[in-house]
């Protein structure tokens, strides 16, 4: 078993889901988890991954990695973040009806940038984009593997984050909104 397939299978053995493993130099080895939707977590009952989430990962892991006898410095075992990138079609079916930046692989009318709500799309194959490009509302439509990138919008509220509302209005990446920069 590589290192990789030993660092996915000891998350997932906890409950958690890998997001994401980055190697650096330096023996930097960088693991992103987050709580799945319905788990139930011994370190208690919170929407976001806790700081006692990683604890336990990186302990499980260290132990993992020695056995295996895999060559590392440090490890860090983190969130993936307020902008969570997507990275399987999964992740884009659990966060259907969200903010998403979307970076495409070849641009579509000039531009490979977008920002909208993301939703499967109407016919069931593939998924869409809904986006206001200063006049009207639009419709990406798009593939899973046309995509570059795709990360989660942050949601910024000092209020405690509140229930599922109706999203934000959507708005090309980089546009302003009243004079500020997104």
């Amino acid at each position: 078993m590589s290192w990789s397939q030993a660092v996915e299978k000891t998350v997932t053995g906890l409950g958690y889901e890998l997001v994401d493993v980055e190697r650096s130099a330096g023996g930097l080895l960088r693991v992103y988890i987050d709580r799945v939707p319905g788990h139930v977590y011994p370190t208690g009952e919170h929407e976001f991954v806790t700081v006692e989430d990683c604890e336990a990962v990186t302990r499980q892991l260290q132990y993992v990695l020695e056995v295996d006898n895999v060559d590392y410095a440090r490890l860090e075992v983190s969130s993936p973040g307020l902008d969570r990138p997507l990275k399987r079609e999964t992740d884009y079916a659990r966060f259907a009806g969200q903010q998403v930046q979307l970076t495409l692989k070849l641009p579509f009318q000039g531009r490979k940038k977008f920002q909208g709500v993301l939703q499967p799309a109407e016919g069931g194959e593939g998924w869409q984009l809904i986006f206001h490009d200063g006049k009207a509302e639009q419709v990406l439509g798009f593939a899973f593997d046309e995509v570059r990138e795709a990360r989660l919008v942050p949601v910024l509220d000092f209020k405690g984050r509140r229930g599922k509302t109706a999203p934000a209005p959507a708005q090309p990446a980089g546009e302003t909104d009243g004079g500020q920069q997104q």
